[in-house]
């Protein structure tokens, strides 16, 4: 985890797209589109059926090496609204254990707008946390201070011959969208007009590696 700032909080983000907040000891990851693959299969698209599984595990691993205690999901955390029905025992079984030991929010998104939960934790549309609001999709023109997902923000660079594509939050003064966590998930450019017009001028690309944030100003 490397040091980041926001609205004049301190958080510390990871290269996967979990953003920890120590004042609040509360972790946030945006769309992790569990049984993603489950969805496609049920339209005759195959996909390996370990997503879900693959999404908890690394999550587990963060809230263990962060120590929090609560845990906000910031939308799409499922593909459908049906999708806590359709996971396996066993990613059913470390969701429910991760959701009985801390709060756990779930915050809807586009994806999981009515979703009923069955597997934990509580429901709502978004949340007002120190100052920040928390939702899925950034609010244009909103001046408060926010944290939002569903873009899925990766940055992709031309470097020394070859094609890098990473994972990356977009930040403003008060505006900060975060990367899709999921397994199973693609991603927008950064310099996509959709979410440039999301966050307004002034845009960075950021990208926690092992020792730092390397930023990368985002042209209109």
């Amino acid at each position: 985890m490397v040091p980041a700032s926001f609205a004049h909080h301190d958080f510390l983000a990871t290269p996967e797209g979990a953003l920890f907040w120590p004042s609040e000891n509360a972790l946030l990851v945006a769309d992790l589109h569990l049984e993603k693959a489950s969805w496609f299969a049920r339209f005759g698209q195959l996909l390996p059926p370990y997503d879900s599984h693959a999404t908890l595990s690394a999550l587990a691993r963060d809230i263990d090496r962060s120590g929090a205690t609560t845990l906000y999901c910031l939308g799409d955390s499922f593909h459908d609204r049906f999708g806590c029905d359709r996971l396996p025992a066993d990613a059913r079984a470390l969701l429910t254990s991760l959701t009985a030991r801390l709060d756990w929010v779930w915050i809807t998104g586009n994806h999981d707008a009515g979703f009923v939960d069955h597997c934990g934790g509580r429901i709502a549309e978004e949340l007002t946390v120190a100052g920040i609001v928390l939702r899925h999709e950034a609010a244009a023109g909103d001046p408060a201070p926010e944290i939002s997902g569903h873009f899925h923000p990766k940055l992709r660079l031309h470097r020394k011959g070859r094609n890098v594509s990473r994972r990356c939050y977009v930040a403003t003064a008060t505006k900060l969208i975060l990367p899709a966590y999921g397994s199973l998930t693609g991603g927008l450019d950064a310099h996509h007009p959709e979410i440039l017009k999301k966050v307004g001028p002034g845009a960075t690309a950021l990208v926690p590696v092992t020792d730092r944030l390397l930023r990368f100003p985002i042209a209109a």
